[in-house]
């Protein structure tokens, strides 16, 4: 075998074969079409390279971009709820404090009071109040000598764990026939 075969043997192997190509889905699209900004852009009168300059010639304020990442903080509003909170847990604070609701409980029947009571404090502390008031009378009317619904509003005090400390106000305010509760 001379040089020309091994030249000849060579050029057969190395003949290319046409390769087959396979079927690839081809977009209709024009190369240059226009995007869906672009054509919005010449609705409107200018070309969308025109507002990309435009958007990058105007510069940003950097207090604006500042306030806009980080937000700002009313230091005084949070003081002011720190406070309202610490007041809200002294309970010298608490037991000098208003009454926000109350419920009147006369002409009832103990069950028919039970179940207002029920409905009003669940009602208060949905609402997040701290401090109400349940008048419930002192038993003038009643018959024989004792009070129905005093012992019965003790009773459901002691028995709601929603409810904490409790006390009577003032003559000018009920004195015995009225009871004020702080809300857990």
């Amino acid at each position: 075998m001379n040089f020309g075969d091994i030249l000849n043997q060579w050029d057969s192997m190395t003949v290319k074969k046409p390769v087959q190509k396979k079927q690839t889905q081809v977009s209709h699209k024009k190369a240059n079409a226009p995007t869906k900004e672009e054509k919005e852009a010449m609705k409107q009168g200018y070309t969308w390279e025109d507002q990309m300059k435009s958007d990058n010639e105007r510069r940003a304020n950097p207090m604006e971009v500042w306030l806009n990442r980080y937000g700002t903080v009313d230091k005084d509003k949070i003081a002011d709820e720190l406070n309202k909170n610490e007041k809200l847990h002294d309970i010298n604070y608490l037991r000098e404090m208003k009454c926000e609701a109350s419920i009147d409980l006369h002409q009832l029947t103990r069950d028919e009071a039970w179940s207002r009571l029920e409905n009003f404090v669940s009602e208060c502390v949905r609402r997040g109040l701290k401090k109400i008031m349940i008048i419930h009378g002192k038993g003038n009317h009643s018959r024989g000598s004792d009070s129905i619904l005093g012992p019965m509003v003790r009773t459901f005090i002691e028995q709601d764990k929603r409810l904490g400390l409790s006390g009577h106000p003032d003559r000018n305010n009920g004195g015995n026939g009225a009871t004020w509760v702080i809300i857990r």
